[in-house]
């Protein structure tokens, strides 16, 4: 096994981690995205080495990077997460 595979599951476990932390909403979606985004790199990491997953890897980690800025910045302005409809907030729960 790889060095490649461990680093790749560690990512994907903390990326999912903390997408369980956070509320329901657009920046969960994107955190869980990030964390499936790992998985499949562990996946491809285990059948053989290479180095063509390195690009896929570096995107993750720049969506993990905006998300964090995202969330250090405070509460979003008014109407930049706002449900498309009113009342859709309610239809998930």
């Amino acid at each position: 096994m790889s060095d490649a595979f461990d680093y790749f599951r560690a990512y994907a476990v903390r990326a999912l981690c903390k997408a369980r932390s956070l509320p329901r909403g657009r920046m969960k979606h994107l955190q869980l995205v990030a964390g499936r985004i790992y998985n499949l790199l562990k996946k491809e990491a285990a059948y053989r080495p290479n180095t063509q997953h390195l690009e896929d890897f570096r995107a993750a980690q720049k969506l993990e990077a905006s998300l964090d800025r995202r969330r250090d910045d405070g509460p979003p302005a008014k109407g930049d997460f706002a449900p498309v409809r009113p009342g859709a907030e309610r239809e998930g729960r």
